[in-house]
C-alpha cells in the first residue's frame, strides 16, 4: 500500500499545479500528471446500503472488490466515527461499502494513458446549506474539513515531488436539503456559492464540476417528489449556467431493494457500481476519450415497397433490463444467437429516458449501457420462429419513471414527463420506415406495468387510470383509434401495507373495456432474487412470454376472420 505519514509543514506549499483544466490537446509531457479527482456528498456518495460481497452478483464488475494499486486515494468518510486513510493508499472498498469511486477508476483508467488518484469526502445525511456550507459551515462542518482533506493531500503529493492537477469534482448530494424549508428553495444558489468557493480555495478557476442526478426510481422519487424536483431543478439552473458544470443524469442506474414493500432511498451495490460509470462517462466525453461503439445497418433489411410489422415496446426497469447481464446470457445454453447482432431485424431505441439513444435504425442486439438487455432478444427470436413477415422494433424505456411520468398530463415535475416524448418516438419511427420506402403497420406497443408504483398506496392505487389515460391519448396523438395495446404485468408486491389494493383486478376491468387491449399477466416467470426486478432467466422468459401472448392473439383474430 502506498500509505505516507502526514506532514503539517507541506500544508503551505504551493498549489499552481493544480489548475482545474481538461487534458484534451495537452502534449506527451503530460502523460505523467497525474489526474486528482474530488467525490464528495453524502449518503449516496457514500455508498450506503452497498456491500463490497454482492459485487460478484453484477458480472459487468466483477473484481471491483480488490484493490486498484495503480489508483491513489485518500479519504474521510462518515460524520462521527470517521474512516480516514491518514494519507494516501490505494484505491480500494472502505468498510466493505462500494462507493462510485471504484467503477469509476477502472473506467478512466482503462480509457486514458495517465495516472488518476481520488480524494473523497463524504458523510449521510448531510446539508449543502449547513454541513457543506462554505460560508458558514455547523453540523458536521463538511466544507473545512473537505477543504484541509484536499489540501493535506495535495500538499503529499508535493512533498513526494509527484506531477498533478486536479481534473474534476464529482459532486452527489441534495436529498438532506430538500427538507428544510430554507435550504430547499436556495439550493441552487447554494450550490452556485459552492462552486465558486471551491474554485477560490483551491486555486483552480477552470476547475470542471460533475454534479449528480438525485435518484427518482427511489421511494423518495414518489412521496417527495415535489421537493425532489425542486432540488434538481437548482442543480440544473446551475448546470446550464456554468459552462464548467455538467448535470450527469443518474434517476435509470439501479436501487437497492428494500425490505418491507421494496423500495429504498439509496443506489445499493448495483446502483453504485453504474453511478460511478456515469460519472466516468461524463468526464471522458469532456476530454473527447468516450467510447462509442458504430453499430449500423450495413444494408436496410426490407425490400422497398414490402409492409414492415413494428412492434413497440415500453415500460420501465425491467423492459430496460435492469438487472439481465449479457455475461450470463453467454452462459446459457441454446441462448448464444441473442448475443449476436441480427441484421435482418431494424431496432431503434431510447433507454434511460434518453441516456442512450440509438443512431437511427440499428440491427437489433444487445445495446444497453451497463452490458444488461432487455426482452427485446428473445420476443425478436420468438416471433422470427413463427411469423413470415418481416418486423422492426423500437423501444422507448425509462427504468427511473413511475407511470404517471408516462401520462398526458405528466406531474408537477415537468421534466420528468414523458409521454410528448414517447409519442415523438412512434411518430418518428413509423415515419423513417416510411422514408426507406416501407409501410409501416404498428401491430401495437407492449408495455409492462411499472414495477415501483405496485410498491406505493398512493401510485398502486392509481396505476390503471393512469394507464387508461396513457392509452386512450395515445391513440389520438397518433391517430390510430384501434391501435393495439399489449399491458404485461408481473406478480405485484406482496406486502400488507398495499395488499388491500387489487390492482391486477383494476387492470383486468380497465382490458374487460376495451377490447384493445390486451392484459398479459407474465406471473409465471423463473423465481427472482428480488422483489421488483427481474434477473437475467426472467427478462428472457418474459421476451418469450409477450411474443407468445401475441401470437395467440393473432390467431385468435384470424380464427374469427
Amino acid at each position: 500500500m502506498r500509505q505516507q505519514p502526514f506532514s503539517a509543514i507541506v500544508l503551505v506549499l504551493s498549489f499552481t499545479l493544480a489548475l482545474g483544466v481538461s487534458s484534451k490537446g495537452r502534449d506527451k509531457q503530460d502523460d505523467d500528471t497525474v489526474r486528482v479527482f474530488i467525490f464528495a456528498g453524502q449518503s449516496n456518495m457514500v455508498g450506503s446500503d452497498s456491500k463490497v460481497k454482492d459485487i460478484k452478483r453484477f458480472p459487468p464488475f466483477a473484481g471491483l472488490e480488490e484493490t486498484q494499486g495503480e489508483v491513489r486515494f485518500s479519504y474521510s468518510i462518515g460524520r462521527d466515527g470517521k474512516m480516514e486513510s491518514k494519507g494516501w493508499v490505494d484505491l480500494q472498498p472502505v468498510n466493505n461499502v462500494v462507493g462510485p469511486e471504484l467503477s469509476f477508476a477502472r473506467k478512466v483508467s482503462g480509457a486514458i494513458d495517465t495516472p488518476i488518484a481520488i480524494i473523497k469526502c463524504a458523510a449521510g445525511g448531510t446539508h449543502l446549506g449547513g454541513d457543506w456550507n462554505p460560508d458558514e459551515p455547523i453540523g458536521f462542518k463538511m466544507y473545512p474539513l473537505a477543504l484541509s482533506l484536499i489540501r493535506s493531500s495535495l500538499a503529499e503529493l508535493n512533498k513526494q515531488k509527484v506531477k498533478y492537477r486536479i481534473e474534476g469534482f464529482m459532486w452527489h448530494q441534495g436529498e438532506n436539503d430538500m427538507f428544510n424549508k430554507d435550504y430547499m428553495p436556495n439550493y441552487g444558489k447554494n450550490l452556485k456559492n459552492f462552486l465558486a468557493k471551491w474554485r477560490r480555495d483551491l486555486k483552480t478557476p477552470k476547475l470542471k464540476f460533475y454534479v449528480g442526478e438525485l435518484c427518482t426510481k427511489t421511494i423518495w422519487g414518489m412521496d417527495l417528489r415535489p421537493r425532489m424536483y425542486a432540488i434538481s431543478q437548482g442543480q440544473k439552473e446551475v448546470c446550464r449556467e456554468d459552462p464548467l458544470a455538467e448535470y450527469v443524469p443518474t434517476s435509470h442506474i439501479g436501487v437497492e431493494i428494500g425490505g418491507g414493500a421494496g423500495l429504498h432511498y439509496h443506489y445499493g451495490t448495483l446502483g453504485q457500481l453504474q453511478h460511478g460509470e456515469n460519472y466516468a462517462h461524463a468526464y471522458l466525453r469532456t476530454i473527447g476519450k468516450e467510447t462509442k461503439v458504430s453499430r449500423p445497418l450495413k444494408k436496410w433489411p426490407y425490400p422497398k415497397g414490402e409492409k414492415i410489422k413494428l412492434f413497440i415496446l415500453a415500460g420501465h426497469r425491467n423492459m430496460e433490463g435492469e438487472r439481465a447481464f449479457v455475461q450470463q446470457l453467454k452462459e446459457l445454453k441454446g441462448k448464444e444467437s441473442l448475443l449476436k447482432d441480427n441484421s435482418k431485424i431494424a431496432y431503434k431505441y431510447n433507454l434511460g429516458g434518453g441516456y442512450r439513444k440509438s443512431e437511427g435504425w440499428e440491427p437489433l442486439g444487445p445495446v444497453d449501457y451497463y452490458d444488461t438487455f432487455g426482452p427485446e432478444l428473445s420476443f425478436a427470436e420468438t416471433l422470427r420462429e413463427k411469423l413470415t413477415e418481416k418486423i422492426a422494433i423500437a423501444k422507448f424505456t425509462h427504468s427511473g419513471s413511475q407511470i404517471i411520468d408516462w401520462t398526458p398530463e405528466g406531474s408537477m415535475a415537468a421534466d420528468r414527463n414523458l409521454y410528448p416524448r414517447f409519442i415523438s418516438f412512434i411518430k418518428e419511427s413509423i415515419k423513417e420506415l416510411s422514408n426507406k420506402g416501407n409501410e409501416a403497420d404498428p401491430v401495437g406497443i407492449f408495455y409492462h406495468l411499472g414495477e415501483n408504483d405496485m410498491s406505493f398506496n398512493p401510485y398502486r392505487k392509481q396505476a390503471a387510470e393512469r394507464l387508461q389515460a396513457i392509452i386512450t391519448q395515445s391513440r389520438k396523438d397518433l391517430a390510430m383509434p384501434k391501435l393495439k395495446w399489449f399491458v404485461s404485468q408481473q406478480a405485484p408486491t406482496d406486502d400488507k401495507r398495499v395488499n388491500h389494493l387489487d390492482v391486477v383486478a383494476d387492470v383486468e376491468k380497465v382490458a374487460a373495456g376495451d377490447k384493445a387491449i390486451i392484459h398479459l399477466k407474465a406471473f409465471d416467470l423463473p423465481p427472482q432474487e428480488k422483489k421488483l426486478v427481474i434477473d437475467t432467466m426472467g427478462i428472457i422468459r418474459l421476451g418469450e412470454f409477450l411474443a407468445d401472448s401475441y401470437l395467440k392473439d393473432s390467431r385468435t383474430i384470424r380464427g374469427k376472420k
